[in-house]
């Protein structure tokens, strides 16, 4: 039997929107652009996803636009929100901590002459308020932190961070990369207090390829993507209409029962936690906030051994981020994690699906790997 926990890498589609990606696919497949019957239905059908997906964020329809993916969304976010803010300076603040799709775009940034400072996090993998108070500067410009840590489950007070920019009259654009976050903790836009919000359809049970910025309502941005008009002139490219209907329906079947949701994965979390400290005494793990992932690590064990043994008896489970190939976790590293800790980390996604079978198929794995593998 399968036992499935890398959900902060990918969740499976549920029911529910590949029924969705069907119809739009098989029925409503006109092009959202074009003005006859078929193209008025794909409209329709857009406009109600996107409004779909606003509720969920909790913002209006109007702020949200559809990329391809989180990654997009971020690049976007940093590439052109720096860019529209460098009449007033050329200093962006963010983390050492932060997914590869924002390191990169900052990298980009400082070799076209910005000046970024990447601020250490926590123990635990969070950005203290005070480490962005102290950091911040008369010319900074772009704040970009995560919300959910996608390696550890850490999570920054964003909220706590925008209403510090607010009090220190600060006018830094605030981004956040919620991808982990979204439908996963609780909270909603308008009161998060972020400008640009990066999530993603994939870890939600949609499909891979749908995304979304939300975009604070005044705040223009130049389009990532050239071409047609679409999405308001905001994004090129005829809208991905399976791939829209399918998120849409994950976000309207996943928020109403977010809380229960939580409260089940926090449940499993705590009871996976308790019983792999049982079985295997020298375990270490990060205990975070965040409901959904936990980083763990049998030091003396290597991951690669460790994942190869529970994936024969079919548990999945990652060492670190799935879109990193080689090389120890940047993460892990900035957090102060000794290198036979990072070497033996796993990280264990959960979802609103996962079960207490799941669990006991992990822990069972992972004491029976102890008994029989040798030390690396």
């Amino acid at each position: 039997m399968e036992h499935y926990l890398d959900n902060a890498a990918t969740t499976k589609v549920c029911q529910e929107a590949a029924e969705a990606a069907l119809h739009a696919m098989t029925e409503l497949y006109g092009n959202p652009s074009s003005t006859h019957t078929k193209g008025r239905e794909a409209k329709k059908l857009l406009d109600a996803s996107r409004k779909k997906v606003a509720d969920a964020l909790g913002c209006a329809p109007a702020e949200l636009v559809f990329t391809s993916c989180g990654s997009e969304s971020d690049n976007w976010a940093l590439l052109n929100g720096a860019e529209s803010m460098k009449r007033f300076g050329n200093h962006i603040i963010s983390s050492r901590v932060e997914h590869d799709a924002v390191r990169r775009s900052l990298d980009l940034l400082e070799a076209a002459g910005w000046e970024v400072t990447r601020l250490s996090p926590d123990s635990r993998g969070a950005i203290p308020v005070s480490a962005v108070q102290e950091a911040l500067r008369d010319d900074t410009v772009l704040v970009s932190l995560m919300t959910v840590n996608n390696e550890t489950g850490a999570v920054t007070d964003i909220h706590a961070i925008s209403q510090m920019l607010k009090k220190a009259g600060s006018r830094a654009l605030l981004h956040t990369d919620a991808v982990q976050a979204f439908l996963k903790i609780p909270f909603r836009a308008k009161t998060l207090g972020a400008d640009m919000i990066s999530i993603s359809g994939h870890k939600i049970h949609a499909p891979k390829g749908i995304g979304a910025l939300y975009l604070r309502s005044g705040l223009r941005l130049k389009p990532f993507l050239s071409g047609g008009s679409q999405e308001e002139g905001r994004r090129a490219g005829t809208e991905a209409m399976p791939q829209i209907a399918a998120f849409a329906e994950a976000c309207a079947v996943a928020a109403p029962g977010l809380e229960e949701n939580i409260a089940r994965m926090k449940a499993l979390k705590q009871s996976a936690l308790e019983q792999l400290r049982t079985e295997i005494p020298e375990l270490t793990a990060l205990e975070t906030d965040a409901p959904h992932i936990l980083s763990i690590s049998m030091p003396g064990w290597r991951s690669e051994v460790l994942m190869n043994f529970l994936e024969a008896r079919e548990v999945y489970v990652s060492k670190s981020s799935a879109c990193k190939k080689g090389g120890r976790s940047h993460v892990l590293e900035a957090i102060g994690m000794k290198n036979e800790e990072i070497d033996g980390a796993l990280r264990i996604g959960l979802s609103r699906f996962t079960t207490e079978d799941d669990i006991r198929a992990l822990v069972s794995g992972l004491s029976d790997a102890r008994r029989t593998l040798a030390h690396r």
